[in-house]
This record gives C-alpha cells, structure tokens and sequence, in this order.
C-alpha cells in the first residue's frame, strides 16, 4: 500500500528519452574545425553510442555496477548497506545501481531523504521493464557529470582530451570511468588535480 502512495505522482520514464537535454551549441568553420562552444552551467554532448569503444562501456561498469547487466534495477547488497547507513549514520547515500543514478540525475531531484530513495527504487524497476540494458547504459554516458561543467562523456572526453569518445583510448577510458563518483574531486582541474589518479588505478584493477 506504501508503494501505492510512493508510485502516485512519479514522473514517467518515458522522460528519459523525451527530456531537453540542454545539449550545447557547437560552431563550426567550413572545414569542420570547431570554433566555439557555447552553453550555459552545463557542457552536454550526445555520445555516439555505436562508435564507442567496448572498453569505455566496461570501465563505467566495473566501477559503479559490476552486476548491471545481471540485476533488475537494484541490488539487494546495495539496498542492505543503505538501510544501515540510514538507520545508523543517518547518512542517505550508497547503494546505487547504475540504473538508479540515470533515475537520480533525469528524473528525480538529489535530495537526501528517505521518500527520494523509495521513488528512486520504485522507478528503477518500471525504467528496466521499458529500456534495454544498453539504453540504460547510453543514458548514463550522456547524463554523469564528469567534474565542472561537463556533463556526458562526451563532452569530458572532449573537455579533458580534446578529443570525441570514439577516439579514447583505453587508459583515458579508465581515467573518466572514475570521475563520476566524485567529480569534483577527482576533477584533474579541481583542487585535489592528482586524486585522479589513484582512482583510475581502482577502474584498471575492476576491469582486470
């Protein structure tokens, strides 16, 4: 009955792919050569998802959701752990699978609360059973911000290696993979510009 109250003004996943995505506007010279980029507290660009590396996807998952491909939405763990960090610490983090960070960051606003953690649960189940894993996966690339203003990896792609996200190698890879968790300090251009680091160090040690 809970969850009936919970479920009555949720918004609709199908948002995730009819949402305004403040996508940045991009001016280009007659040789294709980029001259600027203009956009306001968030830089966004849609990642090409059929010419992204394999190694960019597997990097994302080793780090934030080894099981994504496995679970519906959530993981029993992950909801154990935030229940005790709830009840014990008062602390209303963790737990989240990459499923409930595209609902978290699209659909939902980041408050801290209890009733934010059950409608991120609730809607997480309903986004499984309407996109497919890879779907799933696609949206996450193009919502993580990544430190300041990039948002998507392809816009950190091209904010940290001037480069598309097609062209990353396997180290730049494992380097973004890393950023999300905290990307403001793991943000090369932020105050900690080494924390990087030792972060991309824990990706290469999921991924092998």
């Amino acid at each position: 009955f809970s969850f009936v109250i919970f479920a009555k003004d949720l918004p609709s996943p199908n948002k995730l792919t009819a949402r305004d995505s403040s996508l940045s506007t991009k001016i280009y010279d007659r040789n294709d050569k980029l001259l600027y980029d203009i956009y306001g507290d968030k830089n966004r660009a849609l990642v090409n998802w059929a010419e992204l590396p394999p190694y960019v996807k597997q990097a994302t998952i080793s780090i934030e959701d080894k099981d994504f491909y496995k679970h519906k939405g959530f993981s029993v763990f992950g909801i154990g752990r935030a229940v005790v960090s709830i009840f014990l610490f008062r602390d209303i983090q963790g737990g989240s699978t990459i499923t409930q960070q595209v609902v978290k960051n699209t659909l939902l606003t980041s408050e801290q609360t209890v009733t934010r953690k059950v409608k991120e649960f609730i809607l997480s189940l309903q986004v499984e059973r309407k996109y497919t894993k890879d779907e799933i996966l696609q949206i996450y690339l193009n919502e993580v911000p990544y430190g300041g203003t990039a948002w998507g990896v392809e816009a950190a792609s091209q904010t940290y290696f001037n480069k598309n996200a097609k062209d990353l190698t396997m180290a730049e890879a494992v380097i973004l993979a890393g950023l999300p968790q905290r990307p403001s300090f793991y943000s090369p251009y932020g105050t900690n510009p080494k924390a990087y680091i030792a972060r991309a160090g824990d990706v290469a040690r999921r991924m092998r």
